[in-house]
């Protein structure tokens, strides 16, 4: 058992989520008062001691299944089964029709479900694994597809129809209880999808070894999802994923401050301090150094390529704005407009982003990126956003399209700046190909951060926060002035 955590923690780890030393011992400690029948309860003992955010849990229920599944009720198919597969047998792939056109099968399969019977769903399962599934020793094939073979053999729609029309049989119909079969029928389907899936991957793992079976089914963390490249449906998952991260980052920049550096040496107190010890400086006084909230200033690149990008980064910053006494965002493509007052606190922020995409004043020409002109229009129109007191933080890939880079603009902006930030989502190998002149750019800024994942745009947001001097320590020999 010792071994077997090891490995799974060792999995954890290289997914993402964080596990520490002293965690690992709480939890095999906690593991000795868990009755290991149950994988439920070993579930809850391990996600109650090895996992710490909700976001986590169904990248650790993947890895779980994986190295606490349970053990497939039959095995790797035979040379015999094989041939009858390949030769156009019963691990054939003709279409279904309601029953997968084995009846029997399909029969059996209601009728366990119904009664409740989970060993004899696990061995029907098992049976349609061998039929239908195809499986081949070796063959680098996912277990989505021999999943998605059997559940087409077996056609879950007339599964899910079957199962309802055998729970109302004999009564009369009534809305209420109609509603309640077909939730019990969809929690029996569901009980069948979960079987085969634990079956095809105890299969996988006779195979092919754990490792490698969970190194294939791995489910990415959601801070670790390319925000360039995000699917709907993670974009979904990131959008919730921001306002708890944003909480979180507000959280830690007011302690940053509350519990900051005690100031400078303030020699006079110290002086004073040491004439009741004989003139030794042994009790040194400071002054109480100035604590202030940092200005923000962002500006977003919104053209096509970069949408996705800009829409998470002033969605997380404006999460945060509490924290720093000044937001000013100012959106461009090729042309250059303030939006701050679309993202307002009193603004639900989808609402204040489209109204942006509608009114906003960010195409002269032709919709394509012009960093040149809308680093000249920031400086002439909006040069006074820019204190001393502001970090400028620009998102974009530097793809100015072959025009003028307004360099001189630019210099200024960040002459007049606290601190000056460039976010890339693109990948460092791309930077200063094509018409990408980041290293125009970059030379002036104090760093420059490949960022296409919440991960990172959480460790840029905690700097953002810091002493500038701080910050350019931190940088030194990584990305200080670009390079």
């Amino acid at each position: 058992m010792i071994i077997a955590l090891g490995e799974f923690v060792e999995e954890l780890r290289e997914v993402g989520i964080p596990v520490s030393m002293v965690e690992t011992i709480d939890c095999a400690q906690a593991i000795q008062y868990t009755d290991l029948a149950s994988r439920e309860n070993l579930r809850a003992t391990l996600g109650a001691t090895l996992i710490k955010s909700t976001r986590h849990y169904a990248a650790f229920d993947r890895a779980f299944d994986v190295y606490f599944g349970l053990e497939p009720v039959g095995g790797p198919p035979s040379e015999e089964e094989e041939s009858l597969t390949s030769s156009g047998g019963q691990g054939g792939d003709a279409t279904a029709g309601g029953g997968g056109g084995d009846d029997g099968l399909f029969d059996g399969l209601v009728n366990a479900l119904l009664g409740g019977d989970r060993d004899e769903v696990r061995r029907l399962v098992s049976l349609a694994v061998d039929r239908y599934a195809g499986m081949q020793p070796g063959r680098p094939v996912g277990g989505r597809y021999y999943a998605y073979r059997t559940l087409r053999r077996i056609d879950t729609e007339a599964l899910l129809g079957r199962l309802i029309a055998a729970m109302k049989e004999g009564r009369t119909e009534r809305e209420i209880e109609a509603r309640i079969e077909r939730e019990r029928a969809a929690e029996f389907v569901q009980q069948l999808r979960d079987l085969l899936e634990q079956e095809i991957t105890g299969r996988l793992i006779a195979d092919r070894g754990r490792r490698q079976v969970a190194h294939s089914r791995r489910l990415g963390l959601v801070e670790d999802i390319d925000l360039m490249h995000a699917t709907r449906v993670e974009i979904e998952e990131v959008t919730r994923a921001i306002r708890p991260l944003a909480r979180k980052l507000a959280t830690r920049l007011s302690q940053r401050r509350m519990h900051g550096s005690k100031g400078r040496l303030d020699v006079r107190r110290t002086i004073r301090r040491s004439l009741g010890y004989g003139g030794v400086l042994i009790d040194p006084r400071f002054k109480a150094p100035r604590k202030s909230k940092p200005e923000i200033v962002i500006l977003c690149d919104v053209s096509g390529s970069m949408a996705t990008f800009a829409r998470f980064t002033m969605q997380l910053t404006h999460a945060v704005s509490s924290e720093f006494s000044k937001v000013r965002v100012f959106a461009f493509i090729d042309g250059l407009d303030e939006v701050t007052a679309y993202f307002s606190p009193d603004i639900d922020f989808s609402d204040g982003l489209a109204s942006m995409l509608r009114e906003a004043d960010i195409v002269r020409r032709d919709g394509h990126s012009d960093y040149g002109r809308s680093f000249a229009e920031m400086w002439e129109r909006y040069s006074d956003a820019v204190t001393s007191r502001s970090t400028v933080i620009i998102t974009g890939d530097a793809r100015n399209n072959y025009r003028d880079a307004g360099i001189g603009s630019f210099e200024r902006i960040v002459d007049r700046s606290r601190a000056t930030f460039w976010l890339n989502p693109e990948p460092r190998r791309y930077w200063d190909t094509g018409d990408s002149v980041m290293s125009t750019y970059g030379a002036a800024c104090d760093s420059v951060d490949q960022v296409r994942t919440l991960r990172q745009l959480e460790v840029f947001v905690e700097r953002a926060a810091l002493p500038v001097r701080r910050i350019r320590a931190l940088d030194a020999g990584v990305t200080t002035r670009y390079g």
